[in-house]
């Protein structure tokens, strides 16, 4: 197996299972190739047995691995989108840091994890991505992201008043801190904070959940994800916050947001033990009865 490793900071502790990872892809054969600065803060507390390969670029990853490793939590998973783009490269979440909705295999199971990877013990997941489109270019050619698009307040207590139109007909004119336009990998993130709705990963919907909106009968609503979402944007304050799940430009209100469902996906591996339902459970602590 070819295997690309990514990440970006780790304390101490999390070196060992790091070292443990490494040790067990050169045990099993796999050529590993490692994000160079990733290399550069392991490089001093891990050893090596065998030659590795570096790569720093889409360029260099695609075609050049069968699987990409996410080391760390959920915002290190996110921040893959970068790297993998539109070239199919399926990505396996390891988890080191706390939640844990994408990166769903433990620092314990880390060993199975290759093993069950090595005899095909798992599945590819499609997860949807939502791509954002404005005339000034927002985000160039990375203006899609996984978890969500959200818009917010930019140095100021007052309230947005936020437009949004699907498929060309209004759905309401929020008067909110902001909003969240969030995938079904997206509905366990910033969008289940604030109320909205989970949805399964392959449900094929949008979920369109305001910020602490001012008027209380005002709800999420899911919506297929072939739908069209335009948002126009009013406030006292003229600049706003746009965010692709950790990437935030600002705009003025002059700037018209359009959303849509991205050409490709992203290949999550899930290995056969877990779904996304006992991942749900684990997370959440569902059906654990804590009254005692």
């Amino acid at each position: 197996m070819k295997i690309a490793l990514f990440g970006k900071s780790f304390d101490e502790a999390t070196m060992p299972y790091i070292q443990q990872l490494i040790t067990k892809l050169e045990d099993v054969g796999s050529v590993i190739s490692l994000y160079e600065p990733f290399l550069r803060i392991i490089e001093p507390l891990v050893s090596f047995s065998k030659d590795y390969k570096l790569f720093n670029t889409h360029e260099e990853l695609k075609q050049n691995v069968d699987y990409l490793f996410s080391v760390g939590g959920d915002g290190t998973f996110l921040d893959t989108l970068t790297l993998i783009r539109d070239s199919g490269v399926p990505v396996l979440g390891i988890n080191l840091g706390r939640l844990g909705f994408l990166s769903s295999v433990s620092k314990d199971e880390i060993s199975s994890a290759i093993d069950g990877l090595i005899k095909g013990n798992y599945k590819l997941v499609p997860r949807t991505l939502i791509k954002l489109n404005t005339n000034e270019g927002l985000f160039g050619d990375l203006n899609y992201a996984l978890n969500e698009v959200a818009i917010s307040r930019k140095d100021s207590t007052s309230l947005l008043v936020i437009h949004v139109y699907v498929d060309g007909n209004i759905l309401n004119s929020y008067w909110a801190d902001g909003l969240i336009v969030a995938t079904p990998t997206g509905s366990t993130a910033y969008s289940l904070s604030c109320g909205g709705p989970i949805v399964t990963p392959e449900s094929k919907n949008f979920v369109i959940t305001p910020i602490a909106t001012h008027n209380l009968t005002v709800r999420p609503i899911v919506i297929p994800d072939d739908s069209k979402i335009r948002i126009k944007l009013e406030g006292r304050d003229k600049q706003f916050m746009v965010s692709m799940d950790s990437r935030t430009e600002t705009i003025s209100e002059s700037v018209e947001l359009n959303l849509e469902k991205e050409s490709f996906s992203i290949n999550l591996v899930q290995m056969t033990n877990k779904s996304f339902f006992s991942t749900i459970r684990d997370k959440l602590k569902w059906g654990l009865d804590i009254r005692n």
